[in-house]
């Protein structure tokens, strides 16, 4: 069984940073590719970035540039760092992990609020 706990939300002026972290319980190289997600009120949750198990990164569009995603395997969590953060990127973001067989999981969610 593996678990996700995402961390580091919370209430940000536009322009500033934030960092979330996902803590893998069990070991992350179970785990194929990880992925920070998001949703907005009233949208659908849409991939921010991704990476594999060899370093293989995917970045949405709208946070190429902002938004910088690692892992660290010996610490079993994976990163998302967020700069020049915008009013549009509020949203709740969770991390996802998905196992070689095709399984996945989810964290139970962190919200992001960029505001003045």
């Amino acid at each position: 069984q593996v678990q996700l706990v995402e961390s580091g939300g919370g209430l940000v002026e536009p322009g500033g940073s934030l960092r979330l972290s996902c803590v893998v319980s069990g070991s992350i190289f179970s785990i194929n590719t990880m992925g920070w997600y998001r949703q907005a009120p009233g949208k659908e949750r849409e991939l921010v970035a991704s990476i594999t198990r060899g370093n293989n990164i995917r970045y949405a569009d709208s946070v190429k540039g902002r938004f910088t995603i690692s892992r660290d395997n010996a610490k079993n969590t994976v990163y998302l760092q967020m700069k020049s953060l915008k009013p549009e990127d509020t949203a709740v973001y969770y991390c996802n992990g998905v196992m070689d067989n095709g399984r996945f999981y989810w964290g139970q969610g962190t919200q992001v609020t960029v505001s003045s």
